[in-house]
């Protein structure tokens, strides 16, 4: 049996988790008036207005009011300059000023009206009104339902829409130490639950049997319950997000999990690939060059350099070994990474077309995934986040198919 894979029953891999929350310290509303200041200068310096940030993770981010979008329309308008202005159904404004962190306004509409009107006669109250000489720039969040933006924009006479993306994506993008903190925490967390899950497979396992085992093993580190959780057996790896049967685990077969937790609204999102009994040289061969492809993402992460050339790093090394090119299979089916934070996949992307400068704060998954339709698949997906001396791990990458957890290193 290879080091880590098996061996432990349930209870006895659930015994070697603790609670791993102490200390965390959710962002506060300081952290959450520097965020808007930031958001308000860059504002300034692009000619844009204000922005309308819709319930969900903008809304949090600036704000630190967690709301969940809906088919009412609830959020806050930030302009350029001076305070922001909430945006809610009369009956939840009360609730709506229990989450707020960051205080403001509440302007309410009653179920009869359109909040896009009160939308606009907010933006005019705050000082922002159409005008001869141009009009101003309202970015619309770019998370906000269709419904939403339909209905602002035939009442936006003498405005210009355009997405908040410029903006949300500038402050986003970037975390500060505060946020990195709480990122490695959630990702430390998931990942003494992938050691623990590891140890408790045995032949004859579901996935669904798994699937629950990660579930409560989140909950014994402080997680509330798994963010998501994706585990697959053999054959069905060959496809990145799952397949629609329940698996069950047989000797020799290579096993996928790929899971998260949330915390404090940060996201942790690992997958770990091995081998369930003996290993046949197909497998090692595949697994070391998943490997040598995601150390050669983590090397081009230069500062300055652009994203597309971390997934043409991955694609150069994969193609080196005979797999692709581009995005044929038997190879990288999908991008080689994404941005994560309050979202689990946001910008940017470590993709081609993206070349968005990479720089210090910006947090990354690394997961040049391997995909051989009618065999198997292999995923490395760890994470890492730009310091001003280059890219740096949240998780260290899977040490060798023999002990992918390096518990005998």
């Amino acid at each position: 049996m290879n080091i880590g894979i098996g061996g432990n029953t349930i209870d006895e891999a659930l015994a070697t988790l603790s609670d791993m929350t102490a200390g965390m310290a959710p962002i506060g509303k300081d952290e959450h008036g520097q965020r808007i200041a930031t958001a308000q200068a860059f504002m300034r310096a692009q000619g844009i207005a204000a922005i309308y940030l819709n319930a969900g993770a903008n809304l949090t981010y600036f704000t630190g009011t967690k709301w969940h979008a809906s088919e009412r329309m609830v959020g806050a308008i930030l302009p350029a300059t001076g305070a922001l202005e909430y945006i809610a159904p009369a009956f939840e404004e009360s609730t709506l000023q229990d989450f707020m962190l960051v205080n403001g306004e509440v302007n309410c509409w009653q179920e009869h009206e359109s909040p896009y009107r009160l939308l606009i006669d907010v933006l005019k109250k705050m000082g922002i009104a159409p005008n001869e000489a141009q009009a101003p720039r309202i970015g619309i969040c770019e998370s906000a339902a269709f419904f939403i933006v339909d209905g602002i924009r035939p009442l936006a006479a003498g405005y210009a829409l355009e997405n908040a993306k410029t903006v949300t994506a500038f402050c986003r993008g970037k975390k500060s130490a505060h946020e990195i903190a709480l990122m490695q925490r959630v990702k430390d967390m998931t990942m003494a639950v992938h050691v623990a899950a590891a140890s408790m497979l045995r032949a004859g396992i579901t996935t669904v049997e798994v699937e629950e085992f990660i579930q409560r093993a989140h909950r014994k580190v402080g997680a509330p319950r798994s963010y998501f959780c994706i585990v697959l057996f053999g054959e069905a790896i060959a496809y990145p997000h799952g397949v629609s049967y329940v698996q069950t685990l047989k000797p020799g077969d290579m096993v996928l999990i790929d899971t998260g937790c949330q915390m404090m609204n940060y996201i942790s999102d690992i997958t770990r690939s091995y081998v369930f009994g003996a290993i046949t040289e197909r497998q090692r061969s595949v697994w070391n060059s998943e490997k040598k492809a995601q150390a050669a993402a983590f090397a081009a992460a230069q500062l300055g350099a652009p994203c597309s050339a971390v997934d043409r790093a991955a694609r150069a090394s994969l193609e080196e070994d005979g797999f692709g090119p581009g995005y044929k299979l038997p190879g990288l089916p999908h991008r080689t990474g994404h941005g994560i934070g309050l979202d689990i996949h946001e910008w940017p992307y470590l993709v081609g077309g993206d070349d968005t400068p990479l720089e210090a704060g910006m947090c990354f998954s690394n997961e040049p995934m391997i995909c051989i339709p009618g065999e198997f698949g292999i995923r490395h997906e760890d994470h890492f986040y730009m310091t001003e001396h280059g890219p740096t791990w949240f998780t260290e990458p899977a040490f060798s198919i023999n002990d992918p957890f390096g518990l005998k290193r």
